[in-house]
């Protein structure tokens, strides 16, 4: 029973329970202890519906919102009686995925927040369809290995010991280092092979997460994540985050930004409509609507791995606009997998939410929106919007999901921003980029 079904069953119980009148029965001459056993009782519940409400209260105000929905959950219908696994399944293996651009760019991505891997601690992280071993070494930086021991194969991040800055592997012990990832020990060898050694993927530590550099070519890093001070000096703080996966690939996500034109059609429901696009545009709840005026560009050199978009919402009720509830966003996208999206509001203050998308498979993405929020506005300010941008963006999963990707689209003039963000996101593909091997988008066999 979720909390707020105890919650309710357990004021109705109190409430009839404290009415109660055990006379009403003939039964307070012969068993005069029942009136004081039902004041207890009724006492007790009512003490359990109050511990229960201040913790739902608590959880309100000051608990970070954590929102974390599985791959199936999200975007698929499942009808007659099926599941959403196999809804899900189905959709997968029967949609045409087109003609697709590499699978992986080259960039920055997030591997996971820095508060989820503690000193000593290693994770066995699947991503860019790549086994990880994450640790973080007793100096307190976070380091990134290839999972697999190159002497027989264990797997690093399972079973696997931090020891100083290295991991131990824990089939024969072998140890490697975090900076270099070359093998540091042997115990039961005289002499280490100078050849001894994982990949260390270059990684970095900021705005309280660990992300790592991908290029298919192995080149270093060509430009970094920016640093939010705002997040570093703790004048924003950690207010939670919502994780998703999606079921295409990794370019549609952000060329979102660029499509405009989608924001009158798919976003203007207002929150209330839900997240099933068969409803949203129920009659039920037309009086509350959303309004965009959104522009995307391109940033010159040199950060031309850079591009903003410009969002001012406003919301109306029964017609009227609620100049309260305006809301400017700058959301800078930094490279292919991580946007910052600044909030400013004259009334609600001050925030940051980072959108990251992190390629699990080819076809398979992780998605996180993380906020961070002024410290003196009450925690329920931002978990609502966090919520409200949850419910919008399922609303594109449900899209993203069951879609095909067209390389060479019909557009009109007013899609222009589209054609102008290919163009830009192409940057990212290099020559030897991964495409994917298998399509299974014709009828031979």
């Amino acid at each position: 029973m979720s909390t707020n079904a105890a919650l309710a069953v357990g004021l109705g119980l109190g409430a009839v329970l404290l009415t109660l009148d055990p006379g009403a029965f003939h039964l307070e001459w012969e068993f005069p202890w029942l009136r004081g056993a039902a004041e207890r009782i009724a006492l007790c519940i009512a003490a359990g519906a109050t511990v229960l409400a201040l913790g739902w209260l608590y959880r309100l105000l000051f608990c970070p919102l954590e929102l974390l929905r599985t791959p199936d959950e999200v975007g698929y219908i499942a009808e007659d009686g099926r599941t959403k696994a196999q809804a899900a399944n189905e959709a997968r293996s029967r949609r045409r995925v087109g003609e697709l651009p590499p699978v992986y760019p080259n960039g920055w991505y997030r591997v996971l927040d820095s508060h989820m891997l503690a000193r000593g601690e290693v994770k066995n992280v699947y991503i860019l369809g790549q086994q990880l071993a994450v640790f973080r070494g007793h100096d307190g930086i976070a380091y990134v290995l290839d999972a697999y021991c190159p002497h027989l194969g264990a797997n690093l991040a399972v079973g696997g010991r931090v020891l100083g800055n290295c991991i131990e592997c824990p089939f024969h012990g072998w140890q490697y280092r975090g900076t270099d990832g070359k093998c540091e020990k042997i115990p039961y060898a005289e002499k280490v092979p100078e050849f001894a050694q994982v990949r260390r993927w270059p990684s970095c530590e900021v705005n309280r997460q660990v992300l790592i550099w991908f290029h298919c070519d192995g080149l270093e890093p060509q430009w970094s994540i920016p640093e939010q001070e705002e997040i570093t000096n703790g004048q924003w703080v950690y207010r939670g985050r919502t994780e998703h996966f999606i079921n295409a690939h990794i370019q549609e996500i952000p060329e979102n930004g660029a499509d405009i034109p989608h924001l009158d059609h798919l976003h203007t429901p207002g929150i209330p409509s839900g997240v099933d696009l068969r409803y949203t545009n129920s009659k039920t709840w037309e009086f509350v609507r959303h309004d965009w005026k959104v522009e995307w560009e391109p940033e010159p050199e040199p950060n031309s791995h850079c591009s903003q978009m410009r969002v001012n919402h406003s919301l109306t009720l029964f017609g009227c606009r609620l100049p309260l509830l305006d809301l400017r966003v700058v959301a800078r996208q930094v490279g292919p997998g991580v946007v910052f999206l600044r909030f400013n509001h004259s009334f609600l203050g001050q925030g940051i939410m980072m959108h990251c998308v992190t390629p699990v498979e080819p076809l398979l993405q992780c998605v996180t929106h993380t906020m961070f929020y002024q410290s003196n506005i009450p925690a329920v300010v931002p978990k609502f919007i966090l919520k409200g941008e949850s419910i919008q963006f399922e609303r594109d999963v449900m899209i993203w999901n069951n879609k095909k990707y067209i390389a060479k689209p019909l557009l009109v003039k007013e899609d222009s921003a589209v054609r102008r963000h290919r163009r830009w996101y192409n940057q990212f593909y290099s020559e030897n980029s991964p495409r994917l091997k298998y399509q299974k988008d014709t009828l031979d066999f």
